[in-house]
């Protein structure tokens, strides 16, 4: 910054240096009126707000809330109380049951050839066939008598020659016996009131007869079984 110099300065104040003077004093006093209103309005602002509150009458403010009702719960004893039902089992859901089907009866044709031929043994032996077909009411009981004893006669020598025959049951008639499940109804036939499943108890009225073996003569050929008799021709 070079020197100020002394000699620089006016010696005499004319009317321009006058005005300059003037015009920098109105702009000191302007800046200095600014500045005081400035610092005014910061201290207006800053200053805290005072609120008067003022008193509301009794009859002006809301009723009170009434006090809550307290009920005194008492403890109920463990034997009161009663117990929860269960609920019931559900009810098991029916089975299907498939019914067996009935096996097929199968029917065998029996050959008449063994039939016929007993037929003769029994018409040959004991005259069977003449007794049953001849007509017996016109003869007394005593005829029918004396003429069925040879026919009885005859008849169980056929089978005893033939047939080896047994009873079904080995217990004596009127005895009591058991019928086990699972029996064989083809051997043993059940009668009177037939309640339930067996086992069944009952009294053993008949034996039964089983053939254990079977003795009939063979055939020749060109025999003809039909004929289980001949005609008899006296000449």
């Amino acid at each position: 910054m070079p020197p100020i110099d002394p000699n620089l300065l006016p010696a005499t104040l004319d009317a321009v240096h006058l005005g300059l003077a003037a015009l920098v004093l109105v702009q000191f006093i302007l800046i200095l009126v600014l500045l005081t209103a400035g610092i005014a309005a910061l201290l207006r602002r800053d200053k805290p707000v005072t609120v008067m509150l003022e008193r509301v009458p009794a009859e002006m403010l809301p009723a009170p809330y009434p006090e809550p009702i307290r009920i005194a719960i008492e403890r109920v004893p463990q034997e009161m109380i009663p117990k929860a039902t269960p609920a019931p089992a559900p009810a098991p859901t029916p089975k299907t049951v498939e019914i067996p089907k009935p096996e097929p009866v199968i029917v065998k044709e029996a050959t008449p050839e063994a039939a016929l031929q007993l037929l003769g043994l029994l018409q040959k032996e004991a005259r069977f066939l003449d007794f049953v077909q001849e007509e017996v009411a016109g003869y007394s009981d005593a005829e029918i008598g004396a003429a069925s004893r040879v026919v009885h006669e005859g008849c169980r020598r056929v089978l005893r020659q033939h047939f080896d025959l047994e009873p079904v049951r080995k217990e004596q008639e009127g005895q009591r016996i058991t019928l086990p499940k699972g029996f064989d109804a083809a051997a043993v036939r059940p009668t009177g009131n037939i309640v339930g499943e067996p086992p069944f108890n009952g009294t053993l009225v008949h034996r039964g007869w089983r053939a254990a073996q079977v003795k009939l003569p063979k055939i020749a050929e060109g025999h003809n079984v039909n004929i289980i008799a001949p005609a008899e021709v006296e000449l």
